[in-house]
């Protein structure tokens, strides 16, 4: 009989284990060993069933057992030493309290799901774990980071696969009463809530869901409330499903929604007020408008609070294809704006502008969450180099007349929270060799160039650390793979191959990610038979273990999948190839430590970073990977293969996999087998072993999320927190003003006459020469502008690469015609074609950049001709 109501029944826990609710409760018993070492202690069976999940366990364990461990002396000593450093960790000063200089008092970093354990599961992929690593990444450092999401009911969903491999989604139903989560509440007691106007007169109601990641609140959004309709409640039902109505209520909620949320908890709990917004993608980008909505009730207009607000806000774009950012409808925008809905004060024309495609190949009809983030962010950034320089380009529209390479979006490299992916034995192994508290630290706040204490670990000991990895990868694979075919309807007679499926002294290869056709799960299978051969070698065989979902709307990656499950379903090679459902972060913890080879295979340049090969490197797993995403920046042979790619512009996509397909192969046949199976002298493989330590030694501290988060908070964190500080209401005013008299002035602005003091078209390295340059401004005055000499070698068709800019100085003041002439240096610093021209950028103190109004004044074509502008 199925139960009409569901209740979830608290335990009542003695005096003595109180502290074992607050270690449940804050979650950075994820990533904890001591931690999760207590809980299992409490009862490793219940443990073990409840998925590692401490409140799921207090909530299965016995009365009895409870009473019996309040009287456990020693257990109680153990809980109390648990309990203690939770304390400390969380009051304690940390490196952002150690750091010098003027640093955000709070940042609200917003993103639209969260990956912070298997036991909370809000998110997707790369995006979520990213988001879950920051938020502990800045725990451990102790930035002062206020995280805020929505809380999913189905969460993501679930994977299966029918017997004939085609996958299945399942969305179970989660309670938040059994989740590590608690709601925000008033002083009164009754929930904390935020709501949004609707069209029509409804309104959309929220309550805030706290989960405490370490020092870091994270606040979720739930709209499953009463006071709301049906449809709305549904509104955080699922992890990117529905239709472009409810993912726009969604985005709406995170960004609007979420910035009230974070404003009620500063209000009740005294946390400080952010003063530096954080957009992770684009799905948050609203809340800049419920921010300059705030600062207009305090008397700004529009354009100040848009001055104020971008001053304070950080964008990160995640994605390197157009088709990865979400579009609305204008008309759809338009409809939940303005008076008749939400940010009525705000006119919706100027909500519209802030998210119009207006460049060259854009949508006038479609509304651009990216484009909408970037122009409400003084300060953007990729997730690697590559993509920082792809993003410029993809974005150089919103830019025009400024070269890719000046367009403001920098990058900051992903990194991965190294206490939540190493394995065990590996923090065990450093520990051995330079201390646990050392350990730690180099694995959490980083800062050192190399691990060069990697070096004096004995082979031996990295070789049976390998191994041992590996055989317990081995064993999850066998139980997992019995799992999936008893879900694809075979009976336990037909299972007994599994117990012979991988071997623990086999080459094991990972393969695991999202299914999007761009990240080519099925590239492996381009030739069958060569693929057979590598498996089944006599010598030197590979097995490979894959997992991956396709999005449920996504048939083409399921058919993929499918083609991939059906090609290991045969018996021929079923032992050595394997396809794992529902990958989730429980099973990558590890997938991770037990490979010895971590393969991606993308279309270059279309992974924007790609995490999964850093967690695998942090565990000794070597890296075989397109030069893509971070393996772009810092591969070296020392420690990976690249897979060569054919990515020129005129190559047929199918040729492309081909030619990709067979370097693949033909690295593994030719080089990376061979150097796994082969011996030295100690019979080890000597110098397999040392590309694991090279590996470790210079790859491992690069990939930390410490080292990320450093980096986002000295490049990016501190000087917004500067620009919203120095953006005070008069100040931003002025700004506004500023930038409304040059984009209307713009126009009188030329660039009349240049001249050099060179008299021939070659010059020798190091000369200087005199530059002279009579411009006109029209409207504008000196202060406005910076006119800049820009220079370097220049290419066949007279474009400069590496530019280095020069200001110029104005001589005296205007002459009869109202010119003025500027003069100063240029400097030949390179041999070879070299070029120069010049240009005028508006300039005020307040701008980030001189490409932030998107404006250029250059010379005209006749002014070119007599300048002389190359020199060869």
């Amino acid at each position: 009989m199925k139960a009409i109501r569901r209740f979830t029944v608290r335990p009542v826990l003695p005096d003595a284990l109180r502290p074992l609710s607050d270690l449940a409760r804050n979650l950075r018993w994820s990533w904890h060993a001591e931690t999760r070492d207590l809980f299992q202690s409490v009862d490793p069976e219940h443990w073990a069933a409840s998925g590692g999940d401490p409140v799921r366990l207090l909530g299965s364990v016995g009365p009895a057992r409870l009473a019996e461990l309040a009287e456990d002396r020693r257990f109680l000593r153990r809980l109390t030493a648990v309990a203690d450093d939770l304390r400390d960790y969380v009051t304690g000063a940390r490196w952002y309290q150690a750091h010098t200089g003027e640093l955000p008092a709070a940042v609200a970093y917003f993103s639209p799901e969260f990956g912070i354990t298997a036991a909370l599961p809000q998110y997707s992929g790369g995006l979520g774990i990213l988001a879950g690593d920051h938020l502990k990444a800045a725990s451990d450092l102790g930035v002062p980071l206020i995280g805020v999401g929505l809380l999913y009911r189905h969460g993501y969903f679930r994977q299966t696969l029918s017997r004939d491999g085609w996958q299945q989604e399942h969305y179970p139903v989660l309670d938040p009463n059994e989740l590590p989560v608690a709601l925000l509440r008033e002083a009164d007691g009754t929930p904390a809530q935020v709501s949004l106007a609707l069209p029509g007169g409804k309104r959309l109601h929220a309550r805030i869901w706290l989960a405490q990641v370490g020092r870091v609140p994270l606040l979720m959004l739930d709209s499953d409330v009463e006071e709301n309709d049906p449809g709305e409640r549904g509104v955080t039902d699922r992890l990117y499903g529905g239709g472009s109505e409810h993912r726009l209520l969604q985005e709406m909620l995170l960004g609007i929604g979420g910035v009230r949320a974070v404003r009620t908890y500063c209000r009740l709990t005294g946390h400080a007020d952010p003063e530096v917004f954080h957009t992770n993608e684009g799905h948050a980008g609203f809340l800049g408008l419920e921010r300059i909505a705030e600062l207009c009730d305090q008397g700004l207009d529009f354009d100040a609070g848009l001055e104020a607000v971008r001053a304070g806000t950080v964008f990160t774009t995640h994605t390197p294809v157009p088709a990865g950012i979400d579009r609305f409808d204008r008309e759809l925008v338009a409809r939940h704006f303005g008076p008749d809905a939400e940010l009525p004060r705000i006119d919706v024309g100027r909500i519209l502008a802030l998210g119009m495609e207006t460049y060259p190949g854009g949508e006038p009809n479609l509304f651009n969450m990216a484009v909408m983030g970037l122009r409400l962010a003084q300060r953007a950034n990729g997730v690697s180099l590559l993509h920082g320089q792809v993003s410029r380009e993809m974005f150089a529209g919103l830019w025009p007349g400024f070269d890719p390479e000046e367009v403001p979006i920098t990058s900051v490299t992903n990194g991965v929270h190294a206490p939540t992916w190493v394995a065990p034995e590996v923090f065990r192994l450093g520990a051995r060799q330079i201390g646990a508290q050392r350990t730690e630290d180099a694995l959490t706040v980083g800062g050192s160039d190399r691990w060069d204490s990697v070096g004096e670990i004995p082979d031996q000991d990295i070789w049976e650390l390998r191994r041992s990895l590996r055989e317990q990868l081995v064993v999850e694979v066998r139980e997992r793979l019995r799992a999936s075919w008893r879900q694809r309807g075979a009976g336990t007679a037909e299972l007994g191959w599994i117990d012979g499926v991988l071997d623990p002294d086999v080459l094991t290869i990972g393969f695991a990610r999202r299914v999007p056709s761009y990240k080519r799960l099925t590239l492996m299978l381009r030739d069958r038979d060569r693929l057979m051969d590598l498996l089944l070698h006599p010598e030197r065989p590979v097995q490979i273990v894959v997992a991956g979902k396709a999005h449920p709307a996504d048939d083409g990656g399921k058919r993929l999948v499918q083609e991939l499950v059906r090609f290991a379903d045969d018996p021929r090679v079923r032992h050595r190839i394997v396809f794992l459902p529902d990958y989730g972060m429980a099973m990558a913890q590890k997938l991770y430590p037990g490979c010895d080879i971590w393969l991606n295979n993308p279309l270059r340049p279309l992974e924007a970073c790609g995490t999964s090969g850093m967690k695998a490197a942090l565990n000794g797993c070597l890296n075989l990977s397109v030069l893509d995403g971070w393996w772009d920046e810092w591969f070296q042979p020392d420690f990976g293969w690249s897979i060569p790619t054919a990515d020129g512009a005129g190559t047929d996509p199918d040729r492309r996999d081909d030619i990709e397909a067979d370097a693949l192969y033909e690295l593994l046949e030719q080089r990376v087998t061979p150097r796994f199976y082969e011996r030295g002298q100690g019979g080890l493989p000597d110098r397999w072993i040392e590309m694991v330590r090279q590996t470790l030694t210079l790859l491992g501290p690069k990939v930390l999320a410490g080292r990320m988060v450093r980096e986002y908070v000295e490049r990016l964190y501190a000087p917004a927190a500067h620009a919203h500080r120095a953006m005070a209401p008069d100040a931003a005013r002025e700004l506004a003003r500023w930038k409304a008299r040059v984009r209307a002035d713009w126009h009188g602005v030329t660039v009349d006459h240049v001249e050099t003091t060179a008299a021939t078209a070659t010059a020798e390295l190091g000369t200087t020469l005199g530059l002279r340059v009579r411009v006109g401004l029209g409207a504008l005055g000196p202060d406005d502008v910076e006119i800049q000499a820009v220079s370097g070698r220049v290419d066949e068709a007279d474009r400069i690469a590496d530019a280095a800019t020069v200001p110029l100085k104005p001589v005296g003041g205007p002459d009869h015609e109202g010119r003025w002439v500027y003069e100063g240096p240029l400097s030949l610093d390179r041999t070879g074609p070299f070029g120069y021209t010049v240009r005028v950028l508006p300039s005020h103190p307040l701008l980030a950049s001189g490409a932030e109004l998107g404006m250029v004044a250059v010379p005209s074509e006749d002014v070119v001709e007599g300048a002389g502008v190359l020199m060869r």
